[in-house]
């Protein structure tokens, strides 16, 4: 008979109770990938040759898209072949993918007909645009759960934003072009150095009087004032130019930085100029070698010079000619060739 006497005995303690979770997510990215001048790409490369675009990350691997202009293999020269294709991570990786093409006009298969594909590029001047949608499943891990209490999201930027447009406690108020906006002098000084001097200052504004702003539009100081209180810019490419100015003059670095990658991924033919203007004006490093990159890529410095930008950009910075564009152009490629 066993001896109940060694045996723990509790007397009416509770037992806490322990959980733990399987937890299985998934990552999902999207990457797009731009062909110019296919049709100098289709026939010259041949059968098994391809180009790729830029690496991409998701899901702690690496990944490419893949097209071959003149298909894959044998008996696909009717063809172009497009596949996803993973640079660097662990064989076996689960992954769910699309290909389509940005105007809309369908999905892009393993294998497109080299015919169907031709209206594409006559609609689009020999541009042949793929996007694909990429989820990746994460392995599965176990973890201690500590309660099961859900916590939501944070919200503070719901909660700021809301406090902007409702109006209450607002203690300055700006005048623009007419039109009156209402903030608040902690959360501006707080997020610019700029406000913070102007409003806590030495010579600081009073709270009596309108500050006058004469250099803006009343619908940039609005985004102006969106981003300090939310972190958040849903502006097009002509109206971040303008919001790359503001954000420079009152230092609010996260918006500038915003509207310089926005403006990197629109330059074209049309904008390159004003883009490079603006670019030197503030000073904007990544910009200006994303626009000299276009140009020296694209070898139509002649074009670009008879563009309304680059007029722009001569009026301006009248210390730019063509001279200094060719040489700032001639640097960039051979600084893109070295790398």
């Amino acid at each position: 008979m066993a001896n109940n006497s060694t045996s723990p005995v509790n007397h009416g303690q509770c037992l806490s109770d322990t959980w733990s979770r399987c937890v299985t997510g998934t990552v999902t990215a999207a990457h797009t990938f731009e062909l110019t001048n296919f049709s100098l790409l289709e026939g010259s490369m041949g059968i098994g040759k391809y180009v790729d675009s830029s690496t991409f990350s998701v899901g702690g691997h690496d990944w490419n898209i893949r097209v071959y202009p003149d298909g894959w293999k044998e008996d696909d020269d009717d063809y172009v072949s497009v596949f996803l294709n993973l640079e660097r991570g662990a064989v076996g990786v689960r992954v769910k993918y699309s290909m389509s093409s940005l105007d809309k006009h369908g999905h892009v298969s393993k294998y497109m007909d080299k015919c169907k594909l031709q209206p594409l590029l006559d609609l689009n001047n020999d541009c042949f645009t793929i996007r694909c949608d990429l989820t990746v499943n994460q392995d599965p891990r176990t973890e201690a759960v500590a309660s099961t209490i859900v916590v939501p999201q944070p919200n503070l930027q719901q909660h700021f934003e809301h406090m902007l447009k409702d109006g209450r406690g607002t203690d300055v108020t700006f005048s623009v072009a007419g039109e009156l906006f209402r903030a608040h002098r902690c959360v501006l000084a707080a997020r610019s150095l700029v406000f913070q001097a102007e409003l806590f200052g030495p010579v600081k504004e009073e709270a009596t009087q309108p500050i006058r702003i004469d250099d803006m539009e009343p619908t940039i100081f609005e985004a102006l004032l969106h981003f300090i209180y939310t972190d958040r810019c849903n502006e097009d490419n002509v109206t971040s130019q303008h919001l790359l100015t503001a954000a420079d003059q009152h230092g609010v670095d996260m918006l500038r930085l915003t509207c310089e990658v926005r403006l990197c991924r629109s330059i074209d033919l049309l904008t390159v100029g004003t883009t490079l203007a603006l670019a030197e004006r503030h000073h904007c490093i990544q910009l200006k070698d994303a626009c000299l990159e276009f140009i020296a890529s694209q070898d139509m410095v002649g074009a670009i010079m008879e563009t309304d930008g680059f007029k722009h950009l001569l009026t301006n910075l009248p210390f730019h000619h063509e001279r200094d564009l060719r040489q700032d152009c001639r640097r960039k490629s051979r600084s893109t060739l070295k790398v």
